[in-house]
């Protein structure tokens, strides 16, 4: 029970772990470790490759000083020989020459040996070095392509959220509610059209039909004109034929004067 219990509450840390931890930022921190990582070795490599140059050296100095004590050694003979010192004295001496050349070559055996071992761990520690170097830029990569991908999908969680919580039938109800009353606002407009038309007067109909300059005051006008027209020389002319035409109107309905006074007029 307590195993169960205990893996159980492990299960549940590790899921509260999940998500309190962001891979992308984490992503990034384990790259940044990992540059640190670089900058050591990279240190270290420097500090290896510095032995290395040293006991390169050092293994060069040896064999040219092994070198010098030998030639040392055989021009000690020679003076010998030759009576420019003591045979014996030079024989101490070349022997003395030799010994030195004797050490410095067994110090080049061993630089050599130091030589190459320093060299192989130059060369493994740069290719350790250019390893990193490689995985760490494919991994900056990487994480430079996870990122859009993760912003790309977030926007297209985002607006598909959107639209799935989009209610179709609401959205139709609202529509339909719209179109409602936008009906219901042209119906009452044109109910006051007809309202509008419904009070036009007998007079605004015969206005409407003779058209502009068809009003009383316009009648007057002419008739006002025609009578200057016609002048004070026919006015007693005008008296007589209308005394005669008051006498024939007597008997005529309204229309037919008025016909009778247009055809005058003409």
């Amino acid at each position: 029970m307590f195993k169960r219990l205990f893996g159980w509450m492990s299960s549940e840390a590790n899921s509260a772990m999940d998500k309190l931890e962001d891979p992308i930022k984490m992503t990034d921190q384990g790259i940044r470790d990992l540059k640190k990582d670089l900058d050591s070795s990279l240190q270290g490599l420097a500090q290896v490759k510095a032995i290395a140059i040293r006991t390169r050296k050092e293994y060069e100095q040896q064999k040219q000083a092994s070198k010098d004590w030998e030639r040392k050694a055989i021009m000690l003979l020679q003076k010998g020989q030759a009576g420019q010192i003591d045979p014996a004295e030079a024989d101490r001496l070349a022997t003395e020459a030799l010994n030195k050349k004797e050490q410095a070559a067994q110090s080049v055996a061993s630089h050599e040996k130091m030589v190459q071992t320093n060299d192989a761990q130059v060369a493994k520690m740069e290719q350790n070095v250019q390893k990193l170097k490689s995985q760490i830029s494919q991994w900056e990569n990487e994480a430079k392509t996870l990122k859009a991908r993760a912003k790309v999908s977030e926007a297209s969680s985002k607006i598909n959220k959107q639209l799935a919580s989009i209610d179709s039938s609401s959205t139709m109800a609202m529509l339909e509610r719209m179109k409602d009353k936008v009906e219901a606002q042209e119906a009452l407009a044109e109910s006051y059209g007809d309202i509008a038309d419904a009070n036009v007067t007998v007079d605004d109909e015969i206005n409407k039909a003779l058209g502009p300059g068809s009003g009383s005051s316009s009648l007057a006008l002419e008739e006002l004109k025609e009578k200057m027209r016609l002048g004070d020389g026919s006015s007693q002319q005008n008296t007589t034929q209308g005394n005669a035409d008051n006498t024939d109107a007597g008997e005529l309905s309204e229309l037919d004067k008025l016909k009778q006074q247009l055809k005058k007029d003409e």
